[in-house]
């Protein structure tokens, strides 16, 4: 036998305010991004591009987590205050949008990033970013220089065989031509 229960007056208005105030804050934020995948080199820079609409005057925080560590970038207010942490502080550019740059990546740096637009009257939004960082690989660059040092050094091998077949050449012309003279081979000298 199925029981209904009427709904009290307390029961709807505690439903419709939280209806009033989702539909109301909810909407209030709104952030953009155009590309949410990044992928740079060490020593490289990367922007993470962000457009936001909310009304008065909201707060930015940026965030990195990575495995198990999460840390705080920076968190500002346009046109108000920046407050960068001091691991990103040479690092870190701010702008009012809510876009940041990051200078000079290391392999550290590889993970998620979020951003979180929070209004005046305490709601917020979050936005995550995946950076993924590549490592520069010099490996063809040394494969190249071992090479290039493997060949100079069989080119000069083959430069001092070449001068000792040469010497040695010279050499057996000389021994030849001085088998063939005659062995006795009288020079008379004349009074002058």
């Amino acid at each position: 036998m199925w029981h209904f229960r009427l709904c009290t007056v307390q029961d709807v208005a505690v439903f419709l305010s939280i209806t009033l105030y989702m539909w109301g804050f909810a909407g209030a934020i709104s952030i953009y991004s155009p590309q949410r995948s990044l992928t740079r080199s060490v020593l490289e820079d990367v922007f993470f591009s962000v457009d936001f609409n909310c009304s008065g005057n909201p707060t930015i925080q940026w965030t990195f987590m990575s495995g198990l560590v999460s840390r705080d970038i920076g968190t500002w207010q346009p046109r108000l205050y920046t407050n960068i942490t001091v691991d990103y502080k040479s690092r870190v550019k701010p702008f009012e949008n809510g876009s940041m740059a990051l200078s000079d990546l290391r392999l550290q740096d590889a993970g998620y990033y979020v951003v979180t637009v929070t209004d005046p009257a305490g709601s917020s939004k979050d936005v995550g970013f995946v950076l993924k960082v590549n490592e520069v690989l010099f490996e063809d660059l040394q494969y190249l220089s071992v090479s290039a040092l493997a060949l100079a050094f069989v080119a000069s091998l083959l430069m001092l065989a070449m001068w000792l077949l040469h010497k040695a050449c010279r050499k057996i012309k000389a021994w030849r031509r001085r088998k063939q003279m005659p062995e006795n081979d009288a020079t008379e000298l004349q009074p002058l």
